[in-house]
């Protein structure tokens, strides 16, 4: 049995996971799906201020405290992937998977606005003209989204090197958004990596939504591997519209 924790990307909750969650325990594993400090309906103002990179993180470790987990498999979704590798560096080898679900591999120095486009770089800008603190969700989401804390995109990571013990690292790319998706030199980087599989989804951003079978097949490894490439492609029902 694997242990999954799933971390959320920018403006959203576990709710995100929903139709995920149920595949994975099905399948007799036991699920974590996280919300992020700031991100919680009844957070105050004060908290979505002070919540950052490093106060995320804490929230996956002390996940991982509570729970005794020993063996986690730390998924994440778009600013989820800065949240999973800086739990990784710090959870003294508790992490024996990191799946980076169409998000953000930082390295050393890096942070989710260093590491975005110009685009999405005015975006945050924009949304958190009004308060100066937080994000607002961008136009046309999920309406249980909620305003995403400043600080959390701006902090940069500090990664000591431990994560690259994680024996595996994987990043899936969706890859029908081409025309906005910010990930895309990052899937060619990774793919010359060989510590790195690299697997194609052929959705929008949001997979969990669009295509939760395929991306819990990823996960549970039911998938056609391709040794060559370092690539697997998932097996997925029917076609998916892109968002």
């Amino acid at each position: 049995m694997a242990t999954f924790v799933l971390v959320p990307g920018g403006w959203h909750g576990s709710w995100s996971f929903e139709a995920v969650v149920p595949l994975l325990e099905r399948a007799g594993h036991a699920v974590h799906a996280l919300t992020l400090t700031g991100l919680r309906p009844d957070d105050d103002n004060a908290t979505v201020a002070t919540a950052n990179l490093d106060t995320h993180t804490d929230d996956v470790l002390r996940l991982l405290d509570r729970t005794h987990i020993t063996s986690a498999t730390l998924v994440g979704h778009s600013y989820g992937g800065m949240v999973i590798a800086a739990a990784a560096d710090r959870a003294d080898g508790r992490i024996s998977r990191l799946v980076h679900l169409d998000a953000y591999v930082p390295r050393d120095g890096e942070s989710c606005w260093s590491s975005t486009t110009e685009r999405y770089r005015e975006a945050f800008a924009a949304g958190a003209a009004t308060t100066g603190y937080a994000v607002r969700p961008p136009d046309g989401g999920d309406p249980r989204c909620r305003p995403h804390p400043l600080a959390s995109f701006l902090q940069t990571i500090r990664l000591t090197g431990t994560l690259t013990q994680v024996p595996r690292r994987e990043f899936i790319y969706c890859s029908g958004w081409k025309d906005r998706t910010p990930f895309a030199e990052l899937r060619t980087r990774l793919q010359a990596d060989p510590q790195w599989q690299v697997h194609d989804l052929p959705t929008g951003h949001d997979a969990m939504h669009e295509a939760p079978e395929a991306v819990a097949a990823l996960l549970l490894d039911e998938c056609i591997a391709d040794a060559s490439t370092h690539r697997r492609q998932a097996c997925h029902r029917g076609p998916h519209k892109p968002s």
